[in-house]
């Protein structure tokens, strides 16, 4: 299991595909309804998107992809699976509960994979589902490649164990088209390979370019990113399908160079290089004191202050209360009234409060109150604390419940 792989014949990693049908179709349909039906109805399109990772050995090719689905309830989807080259293996029910047989099918096919004589550089787990974190931990054993995708919340040590986890809202942007960015830099950050047009159009100066030096370079220290965003989404608009081709904000402000340097910490600043440096970002203990900064250090709640929460919900209901959005719109209309409020944050913050809203089935219509939208929030927050393990006595529990709720809750 452990000796060397074989020299690939063919280029491109040598990867494999293992697909939770239920999980992740059920994960999708609380997030986003429609990129749900895109997931189950055209796996060929995502599959293409993760299998494109630049040139050369950057590329993937997918020598196994299996789907394992519950065929009682989801037969109506085998063929798209079967015609976009998976293997379905069906996993009925086998209690009264419901509990069906992925995890062990899925698990025997996995090891089959990692001891056979290919040599399979890349494992892709496509579940939320904790209970693959053992055969995560026997891949990287074996000195392969791990990629979770999730479509949910994702337990702490399932999340460290992988060397990858493409993100509920980067997965739904997949399936929606709104991304260019292979799946190692939509899934932790750790590369950023950008398609070579997208770099020769980025270079040419541009409204949105000009808008940013000239901020960055009058501003009295490093700027929040979402506020930087902002400013150069103003000067030029286009830039919000998808930053020129270089698929996120970060990636884009990155390559400006002269002089602007960025950080995705804290969530996300950009500054001077020329007057300042990584050392002058605000300290995490700044930004968040005491019990909060457990909490988002261990659940990934975002690292936002109670004053940064209460703005936000306000302004989800405001935007409600106008007309109903769907969540992708919302999310970028609430960072940009939260930027204008001087309560900066970033759109991956608020996609992550509205993806927790959705697994506690907080309906998002105009009848919907910040202090509402607050209190389903606080309660999905103490779930993923119950659920890390975190202990907490009365004082904290009500300190995490006021931070979390913006105060929206102290009455």
């Amino acid at each position: 299991m452990n000796e060397a792989l074989p020299p690939s014949r063919r280029p491109g990693i040598r990867a494999a595909m293992f697909v939770d049908f239920d999980n992740v179709f059920t994960g999708l349909q609380a997030l986003d309804p429609v990129a749900a039906k895109r997931f189950a109805e055209d796996p060929k399109h995502w599959a293409d998107a993760l299998s494109a990772g630049g040139s050369g050995e950057d590329a993937r090719r997918f020598l196994i992809r299996n789907c394992y689905l519950n065929p009682v309830v989801y037969s109506k989807y085998r063929t798209y699976w079967t015609r976009a080259g998976f293997r379905v293996i069906d996993c009925p029910s086998l209690t009264q509960r419901g509990k069906s047989s992925t995890d062990i099918n899925l698990v025997l096919d996995a090891m089959d994979a990692l001891s056979g004589n290919v040599g399979i550089e890349e494992f892709f787990i496509a579940s939320a589902d904790a209970d693959f974190t053992s055969l995560i931990q026997r891949f990287r054993a074996a000195d392969r490649m791990t990629t979770v995708i999730a479509a949910g919340a994702v337990a702490f040590a399932y999340r460290e164990m992988a060397d990858h986890v493409v993100e509920s809202h980067d997965f739904v942007a997949i399936l929606n088209g709104s991304t260019v960015e292979p799946v190692h830099a939509v899934a932790a950050g750790k590369q950023q390979t950008v398609p070579a047009a997208a770099k020769a159009k980025a270079k040419s100066a541009s409204p949105a370019i000009r808008e940013v030096l000239e901020f960055v370079r009058a501003a009295p220290g490093p700027v929040n990113g979402a506020m930087v965003a902002h400013r150069a989404l103003t000067a030029e608009p286009s830039l919000k399908t998808d930053w020129g081709g270089w698929g996120k904000f970060g990636t884009w402000v990155s390559q400006i160079g002269q002089g602007v340097e960025y950080s995705p910490a804290q969530g996300g600043w950009v500054w001077d290089a020329k007057r300042f440096s990584s050392e002058d970002l605000p300290a995490p203990a700044d930004l968040q004191p005491g019990i909060e900064e457990q909490v988002t250090r261990v659940t990934d709640v975002p690292a936002l202050s109670a004053a940064q929460f209460r703005q936000m919900f306000q302004s989800m209901a405001a935007r409600l209360r106008e007309h109903p959005l769907n969540r992708t719109e919302l999310s970028r209309q609430v960072r940009d009234d939260c930027v204008n409020a001087d309560q900066p944050v970033s759109r991956n913050a608020v996609s992550f409060v509205l993806q927790g809203l959705a697994y506690v089935n907080f309906p998002l219509t105009d009848e919907a109150t910040a202090e509402g939208l607050a209190a389903a929030w606080t309660a999905n927050v103490e779930e993923l604390c119950r659920v890390a393990l975190l202990e907490f006595d009365a004082a904290e529990k009500l300190a995490v419940r006021r931070w979390a709720s913006g105060g929206l809750l102290d009455n």
